[in-house]
């Protein structure tokens, strides 16, 4: 009997069928508590097999945070190039946006990002979600310059200083002040990212939007 290999997009079937069972698991009973034998009971199968896919549960909670950010970055990128809406719209979406991804499952995830021990898994993400970000938000940006919303006479220095102000304001929600404060920091990143692109005070409307 020839045994054909199994296509690789099995493995990606089997780790999103993992991940799907844990995240209500963690959302319901917190990070901390579940353990991967629950996940592996749920899953119906023994822990060995979540240890084929997954070297720990921590790491499971990663994939869980890459995804959602995934789906955050898809949305940017359709957005990004819509003509439906200005670009000025398009930069408070990217924002906004952000914060509903953040509170995902009740912040399902700033909990896990704002333990000092995952500091090395938060920093890599950040990183990494600010480098496939970037293309989307430079074309937002060159969109407002061509069309003249925006004044800018260097973007790229422009758009690190607001990639800058993003990450800033990763850092502060996985500090988790109370929303107020949160919205004093808001309305900081407001103002600066007004001046990062040349417009007039109150262009732009950023809020605390997590639904």
């Amino acid at each position: 009997m020839i045994l054909l290999a199994r296509p690789p997009q099995d493995a990606k079937i089997k780790m999103d069928e993992i991940l799907d069972i844990a995240e209500p698991l963690f959302a319901a009973n917190g990070y901390r508590k579940t353990t991967i034998r629950d996940i592996a009971k749920a899953l119906g199968g023994a822990q060995g097999l979540l240890y084929y896919y997954f070297k720990s549960k921590e790491e499971i909670l990663e994939a869980l945070i890459n995804r959602q950010i995934a789906h955050f970055l898809a949305d940017i990128s359709t957005m990004s190039s819509s003509a439906d809406m200005l670009p000025p719209r398009k930069i408070e979406f990217v924002v906004h946006t952000f914060f509903r991804t953040a509170h995902y499952k009740d912040g399902l995830f700033l909990d896990f990002l704002h333990d000092e021990k995952h500091l090395h898994i938060k920093n890599k993400i950040f990183q990494q979600a600010a480098l496939l970000l970037k293309p989307s938000l430079l074309r937002i940006i060159e969109e407002g310059v061509r069309k003249q919303y925006f004044a800018i006479t260097h973007l790229p220095v422009a758009l690190t200083f607001i990639m800058s102000i993003m990450l800033c304001l990763a850092d502060t929600l996985c500090e988790k002040i109370p929303d107020e404060e949160m919205t004093s920091h808001l309305q900081m990143a407001n103002s600066l990212i007004e001046k990062a692109l040349g417009v007039p005070e109150n262009t732009l409307h950023l809020s605390l939007v997590t639904a």
